[in-house]
C-alpha cells in the first residue's frame, strides 16, 4: 500500500554549490538546484534557475558542496535513541571506567529502579577479558544493573539483576545463547546472544510515550550528521505504530526503510497484507531481518573451524537454514526482501544456501547482513543470484586491532572484504551498524577510503588492498542503498525528477585529502525538499 508523500513548502533554490551529478558523481562547480514539490526540477545556471522560479526560496551555498542524500544502508534506530538515553560505556578504556560510569548513572534513580547502559568493549581495555558482576556488585547492589556490549550481542549482570530474571548455577544455555561460568559452574555475569533474552525479558519495558521521544531524539541526531534516510535492521509492530504516528505528526525528518524482525506474528501479519510503500514520503516496509550467527568480537560469530584464540569455540548458530530457508520462501512470494545477519563464515555459507534452496534471485535483492567474515570461494556466490553485501566500514577499523587473532591469518583474507565484493561482480550497501559505531556517515566514508582508524593508523592502512575509491566509498552511501532498498528510480542520485535529497557539506570529498573525510562538516539535511537539519 503507499500514501501520498508529505506536502513542501514554496521552491527552494540552492545556488552556487558544487554538485556530484548523476551516477559519475561528477563534481560541477559554480552550479544550481532548484526544487519544487520536493523533487529536483532543474540543475544548472542561477540565472535560468531564478527564471524558472522566481519566487523560490534562494540560499547561497558559497561553494559548498551538495552530495546526494547518504543513507545509512545498516542501523538500529531504536537502540540510538535507548542509547542517547541510558549510560554511555562507549571509548571506556578499563573495566574500572565503565563502573564509574554505571555508579554514576544511580546519582538520581530510586532504589531498585533498573540501571541500564551500552557501549562497552573488552577488547579495548588493557586486560581483554569479559567482565564479571563480582566488580559490579561491590560498585552497585540496590538497583538491577545490565549494561549490553558495544555490539549489542553480549551483556553483563549484577546479581541483583540475575537474581530478578532467576538465574541460577542451574539455568541452562538457550539454543542459541551461552551464559557464562566460572570454575564453580556460577554465572560470571554475562549472557551472549539468545542467553541475553533470560534477562531482558524481566526488565521493565519503556511506555509507549518514552519509545516515540527517543524515535525523535534519535531521528534529529541522524539528521544531524547529514543523513537523508536510515535502513532500519530489526523493528517490531510497536515501533512500526510510532514511525507511522511521528510520519502523520509531520515530525520524522528522515526516511525510513524498515526490517521486519524475526516473530513469527509479525511476520505472519506482514505477509498477509503486504509491504508498506513510502507511507507519507518517509516509511516503507518491505523487508526482513534475520539472525544466522552472533558477533565476532563476543565470539559468538558462527565459524566453520575453531577460533584462532579459542580452540574449544566456534560460535553461535541463532537460526537453522531450514529456518533460514522458510522465511526466505514467504518473504519472497509476499513480497519481502529478506536482510540476514551474517558475521562468521559457517554463518555466510548457511544463508547462502538458505537463499539458494529459496530459489532467490536478482530481482529479489536479498541481503547479507555485515557479511564480515566469508570463505574466498563463497564471496562469488554474491553475484550469481544477486545478492547484495550489506557491509560497516568502520566495523574494520575498529576491529582491526583484535579481528585476526580471532580468525587467524587466513581466514583474514576473506574478512571486511569489500575490495574483493566488487571484483568478483558483487554489489555493495554500506552504513555504520549505529549505535554500535558512530552515527557520523563520513566516519565510514573515511574507513572505506583509507582503511585506517583516525590517527592514521596502520601506515598505509590495514589490508588496503581492500580499500574504496571515495567515488565507491559515497556510492555504497547513496546509490548503491537506494538499489538495495528498491528506491534507485526515486533517489540516490542527483537528477533532474529525482526527490530532492541532499546532504550538504563544507568541503568537497572527492577532492578532498582522504586523511581529512572523517572531518567533514554538515552545513545542512534536506529531505524532499525540506530543510531538516541546518548546521549553527
Amino acid at each position: 500500500m503507499t500514501t501520498k508523500s508529505t506536502g513542501t513548502s514554496r521552491d527552494l533554490l540552492l545556488s552556487n554549490a558544487v554538485v556530484l551529478r548523476g551516477s559519475g558523481l561528477e563534481a560541477v562547480a559554480s552550479t544550481s538546484i532548484l526544487v519544487t514539490g520536493g523533487r529536483i526540477r532543474f540543475i544548472g545556471e542561477d540565472s535560468e534557475a531564478r527564471r524558472l522560479a522566481p519566487g523560490a526560496e534562494r540560499i547561497d551555498l558559497s561553494g559548498a558542496t551538495i552530495l546526494p542524500g547518504l543513507v545509512d544502508a545498516h542501523a538500529h534506530i531504536a537502540g540510538l535513541g535507548m542509547a542517547l538515553e541510558t549510560v554511555s560505556l562507549v571509548d571506556t578504556t578499563s573495566y574500572a571506567q565503565v563502573l564509574s560510569r554505571v555508579k554514576e548513572g544511580t546519582a538520581k534513580s530510586t532504589k531498585g529502579e533498573w540501571i541500564t547502559g551500552r557501549g562497552w568493549d573488552q577488547n579495548d581495555w588493557a586486560i581483554k577479558e569479559f567482565p564479571t558482576a563480582v566488580e559490579l556488585d561491590r560498585v552497585v547492589s540496590e538497583h538491577p544493573v545490565w549494561i549490553t556490549r558495544i555490539d549489542g550481542h553480549a551483556a553483563l549482570a549484577n546479581t541483583a539483576a540475575m537474581r530478578a530474571a532467576g538465574i541460577t548455577s542451574s539455568t541452562p544455555d538457550p539454543v542459541g545463547g551461552k551464559i557464562l561460568r566460572d570454575s564453580l559452574g556460577q554465572p560470571t555475569g554475562v549472557f551472549v546472544d539468545a542467553a541475553k533474552d533470560l534477562v531482558e525479558r524481566v526488565i521493565p519495558p519503556a511506555s509507549r510515550e518514552v519509545q516515540k521521544r527517543r524515535l525523535i531524539r534519535a531521528a534529529q541526531e541522524i539528521a544531524a550528521h547529514g543523513l537523508t534516510g536510515v535502513h532500519d535492521a530489526g523493528v517490531d509492530d510497536m515501533t512500526i505504530s510510532l514511525m507511522r504516528e511521528l510520519v502523520d505528526e509531520g515530525r520524522l525528518p528522515i526516511r525510513i526503510y524498515a526490517m521486519l524482525s524475526d516473530d513469527e506474528a509479525l511476520l505472519a501479519k506482514w505477509f498477509e497484507k503486504g509491504p508498506l510503500i513510502d507511507y507519507g514520503g518517509r516509511l516503507t516496509v518491505r523487508s526482513v531481518k534475520l539472525y544466522a550467527d552472533g558477533a565476532l568480537g563476543s565470539r559468538g560469530a558462527a565459524l566453520l573451524q575453531p577460533y584462532a584464540d579459542d580452540a574449544s569455540n566456534s560460535g553461535l548458530l541463532l537460526a537453522t537454514v531450514e529456518h533460514l530457508r522458510e522465511v526466505a520462501t514467504r518473504g519472497r512470494k509476499a513480497g519481502f526482501q529478506v536482510n540476514t545477519h551474517a558475521i562468521g563464515d559457517r554463518a555466510v555459507r548457511n544463508v547462502f544456501d538458505a537463499y539458494e534452496s529459496a530459489s532467490v534471485n536478482a530481482k529479489d535483492r536479498f541481503r547479507i547482513e555485515h557479511f564480515q567474515v566469508a570463505a574466498l570461494d563463497d564471496i562469488s556466490r554474491l553475484a550469481p543470484r544477486g545478492i547484495i553485501a550489506s557491509m560497516q566500514p568502520t566495523h574494520a577499523t575498529s576491529d582491526m586491532y583484535w579481528a585476526e587473532q580471532r580468525v587467524g591469518p587466513q581466514r583474514i583474507r576473506g574478512a571486511y572484504s569489500w575490495r574483493t565484493v566488487l571484483n568478483r561482480g558483487g554489489r555493495l550497501a554500506l552504513g555504520s551498524d549505529f549505535p554500535v559505531e558512530e552515527v557520523n556517515p563520513f566516519f565510514g566514508i573515511y574507513a572505506a577510503v583509507t582503511r585506517q582508524d583516525q590517527k592514521a593508523s596502520p601506515v598505509g592502512g590495514w589490508y588496503p588492498s581492500e580499500r574504496l575509491t571515495i567515488h565507491e566509498a559515497i556510492r555504497g552511501f547513496s546509490a548503491d542503498a537506494a538499489f538495495a532498498a528498491f528506491e534507485e528510480e526515486s533517489r540516490g542520485t542527483i537528477e533532474v525528477g529525482k526527490a530532492a535529497d541532499f546532504t550538504i557539506v563544507g568541503s568537497n570529498p572527492i577532492t578532498a585529502d582522504p586523511s581529512s573525510l572523517f572531518r567533514t562538516k554538515v552545513l545542512y539535511t534536506v529531505v524532499f525538499g525540506k530543510i531538516v537539519y541546518k548546521s549553527q
